[in-house]
């Protein structure tokens, strides 16, 4: 591992960074329609859920990443296997992350621009990022959370002064009953972007005050959770459900809705520049967290060095794993959901903390007969 340390305030912000990334970009939960809001408060408790699973294991094994003590839990063999399509879905959601924001600026800012080249400009700022260490990371993260905090606050005083907001377009709640929000927290919502807080078990043991680590993780998943919420309950209530649906960005329609004095419209850079963010952040953590299972996997003391050739493999993917948009899309929704995130979110970790259970209950009911064997 990395000779560096974060702090609890700078996980704060890499959580609520990580989460914003590209859930700000497309339409969460909306499924549920005009209670998308609801949906994902449940949701963020679910990934609670999830994250307080990944906090029990990081209290079992505090020095040491996921992919270190997976061996140790399920045996050498099979643990260094679980290792690796770790580390091979870490490469690939960051090659998927990569794609979703070289689309994004392709169709908005740089339409005459190849995608390869947008693509190719992004992963290279990522890679100089993440060779420097989590450390500058972080400390890159305690600037541009401010920064991003302040694009947010001051676009909301701006939509409320358009008088765009209609709450009435919120209405009726549970319109079709409860199980389309049901459906759409715990089959979508839960794993995207909640979920993907997996990748902190990567990052976990850098933190310099690990027992402080539950209340701050929780607090930022809480405050992700909310944010998300509030931003569906603003796009619903400035241009509808319908449109919601429709858009592809939903954020950016709303942004666009802004019209001041006949002046101050077509906000586009407001979007802009907290999409970079949130996608740079993503991306970086993701690719981070690739790059220290594979040193750890193959025995590589630094694992900078394997920052470059995980960062050209993720451009590549990026380029190949759909011919268009509606293709990556439509294999976010259908098959990585059930394929990826499910088994390495929720099924790995559960059985995991299954194993770790009977390993303590035997090791106690070992000592326990021991005892009064010793006795007699």
């Amino acid at each position: 591992m990395e000779n560096a340390k974060i702090s609890r305030n700078q996980l704060f912000i890499l959580i609520v960074l990580l989460e914003l990334g590209s859930a700000l970009l497309v339409p969460t939960a909306i499924e549920a329609k005009q209670d998308a809001w609801l949906a994902i408060l449940i949701a963020m408790g679910g990934g609670l859920f999830l994250f307080s699973i990944y906090l029990y294991l990081f209290q079992q094994y505090p020095d040491i990443p996921l992919t270190e003590y997976l061996p140790v839990i399920f045996g050498k063999a099979a643990g260094r296997f679980l290792a690796f399509l770790y580390v091979l879905y870490f490469t690939y959601i960051a090659s998927r992350l990569l794609r979703t924001f070289g689309e994004m600026l392709s169709t908005i800012a740089y339409r005459d621009t190849p995608i390869i080249i947008t693509n190719l400009l992004f992963i290279c700022v990522v890679m100089y990022a993440v060779r420097k260490g989590i450390e500058v990371l972080a400390r890159a993260g305690e600037l541009f959370f401010i920064f991003l905090y302040l694009l947010a606050i001051s676009g909301f005083i701006l939509i409320v002064v358009s008088g765009l907001i209609e709450l009435n377009q919120l209405r009726p709640i549970l319109e079709e009953g409860f199980m389309p929000v049901l459906k759409s927290a715990f089959t979508q919502t839960l794993y995207y972007p909640f979920g993907e807080v997996i990748v902190f078990a990567m990052i976990l043991p850098y933190l310099n005050h690990p027992k402080q680590v539950k209340i701050t993780s929780m607090l930022a998943l809480g405050l992700s959770g909310i944010n998300l919420a509030i931003v569906m309950v603003i796009n619903i209530s400035v241009i509808g459900v319908d449109l919601t649906v429709r858009s592809p960005y939903p954020l950016l329609s709303t942004i666009q809705s802004i019209q001041i004095a006949k002046f101050l419209e077509r906000l586009d850079v407001y979007f802009m520049f907290a999409m970079i963010i949130g996608g740079f952040f993503k991306i970086s953590l993701y690719l981070y967290a690739a790059a220290v299972g594979a040193a750890n996997l193959f025995r590589i003391k630094e694992s900078a060095r394997l920052v470059f050739p995980l960062g050209f493999v993720i451009l590549i993917m990026s380029l190949s794993i759909a011919s268009n948009s509606v293709e990556h899309k439509r294999e976010g929704v259908e098959l990585v959901t059930v394929v990826l995130h499910l088994p390495f979110q929720v099924i790995i970790p559960l059985l995991l903390l299954i194993v770790i259970f009977l390993k303590k209950r035997y090791k106690n009911g070992a000592m326990a007969k021991g005892d009064k064997e010793h006795q007699g």
